[in-house]
């Protein structure tokens, strides 16, 4: 079925419809993505305060998320327990005591010099503590614990580099890429959150540790974890408490502990290992389980299909109140953007390139490295393209925008030609940092 656009005064919306389009620029309102569902009176409300008209997508319906038939196959990265996936569990509003209100000090230049060499030692670091496990010795954390402040005070001080650095930077293990990139998404939320530096030492170390029960698994779980049966679940599922278990005699903090503990509880009870709901669960559970599930869905194991950032983002707001608490998971999107760094874009004009970085105020309008033409032919030298400044006294028809967000690897975009921190980078590095 295709879908037809309708335009219809805000007035008129109903739960369920899916907006694609304003009256307005998107970037002159709160809401975090472009085009979402209708899910109660509060969003036609807060649509009558900003705008007149909207257009919606006539054909458009909610993606399910799960299903839970007998014999259906389970998709790890997702919940599970029956019957509760699309609840709503409304909360009050996140209550931060004492945020801290960061600024980036550095440029994203001089960062990725020193960010580059913390996430080549934190791979280093797991790799020790995931081998002491195999080997059934209890690991000694001082080292990770030592590289997770170093990755905090890189992520304080400008979030751009490490955010880089975990979407273009080749990992030998999967298992060491995806607790590397969770602990960079969730220490990127944690400092939106204005989280102190003492909660995101906590924070990260949590998601670094997060899949040590994993390597008790079999294997050939963990090779299907993207598409498992019931009974394959229930042994999948227990690795939170391997993991638990494997850290209790380390000496590591109780903070940290119950990161690990509850990264795959859920906002309304549809998560594992015991189901708990709402504000029974921790708050840097809930930014590290977030962050976790957003990267099992851009970064799945080799045999599963990555959703781009862009889609990704869109599933996340569309799971407001339902698997995770609405603030949380629009203050996540905030920090990371619409278009998150290391999205590989193509423009409205059809050239392509990567997203170098944004601003929460030109959401839709971040800046992208282009590295080819209008044709799709690289270019000798990338160029840097803020878009929010090339807009500017521009009209809607001269505007250049991203038109969509590309699958991670695409043809001529593979992310080892993006590392612009060393002298074997094709690009110039002056070029992409604006310096």
């Amino acid at each position: 079925m295709g879908v037809r656009q309708k335009k219809i005064a805000v007035q008129d919306l109903e739960i369920g419809m899916f907006v694609s389009d304003l009256d307005r620029p998107w970037h002159q309102t709160p809401f975090p993505i472009q085009g979402f569902h209708i899910r109660s009176q509060d969003d036609v409300r807060s649509l009558v305060t900003y705008c007149k008209w909207v257009v919606i997508d006539v054909a458009e319906t909610r993606e399910s998320i799960e299903q839970n038939k007998a014999g259906t196959r389970f998709v790890a990265g997702q919940s599970q327990r029956k019957g509760s996936s699309r609840e709503a569990v409304q909360l009050p509003p996140l209550n931060i005591k004492e945020p801290v209100s960061y600024e980036n000090v550095t440029t994203m230049k001089k960062e990725l010099k020193v960010s580059r060499k913390v996430m080549m030692d934190a791979e280093v670091s797991l790799h020790r503590v995931f081998q002491a496990v195999q080997e059934g010795a209890t690991p000694d954390l001082r080292e990770v614990a030592a590289v997770t402040r170093r990755m905090v005070d890189s992520a304080v001080r400008n979030p751009d580099a490490l955010l880089w650095l975990s979407r273009t930077r080749q990992h030998d293990d999967y298992t060491y890429r995806h607790s590397l990139n969770t602990a960079v998404w969730a220490l990127v939320c944690g400092r939106q959150l204005g989280l102190n530096e003492g909660l995101l030492n906590h924070l990260g170390l949590g998601c670094l540790l997060s899949q040590i029960g994993k390597l008790e698994l079999p294997k050939q779980i963990l090779r299907n974890e993207g598409k498992l049966n019931a009974d394959d679940f229930a042994i999948y599922r227990g690795y939170v408490d391997k993991g638990v278990a494997r850290l209790a005699d380390t000496g590591v903090s109780r903070a940290v502990i119950s990161v690990v503990q509850g990264h795959r509880e859920r906002h309304n009870g549809s998560g594992f290992p015991d189901g708990i709901r709402g504000d029974r669960i921790p708050l840097l559970a809930k930014v590290a389980g977030l962050a976790e599930y957003f990267e099992t869905l851009i970064g799945p194991r080799d045999a599963g299909e990555p959703m781009t950032p862009a889609r990704a983002v869109n599933l996340l707001y569309d799971m407001r109140n339902i698997e995770f608490q609405e603030d949380l998971a629009e203050q996540f999107i905030q920090a990371i953007g619409v278009y998150p760094t290391g999205s590989l874009v193509e423009l409205t004009d059809g050239q392509r390139g990567i997203v170098v970085s944004h601003t929460p105020e030109r959401r839709l309008w971040p800046k992208v490295m282009v590295m080819t033409d209008r044709a799709q032919q690289p270019l000798k030298s990338a160029r840097i393209v803020d878009l929010a400044k090339y807009n500017e006294g521009r009209n809607a028809d001269e505007a250049l925008s991203i038109a969509e967000c590309l699958p991670h690897g695409t043809e001529g975009l593979h992310p080892k030609h993006y590392d612009v921190t060393g002298a074997e980078s094709r690009w110039n590095l002056s070029r992409i940092v604006g310096a």
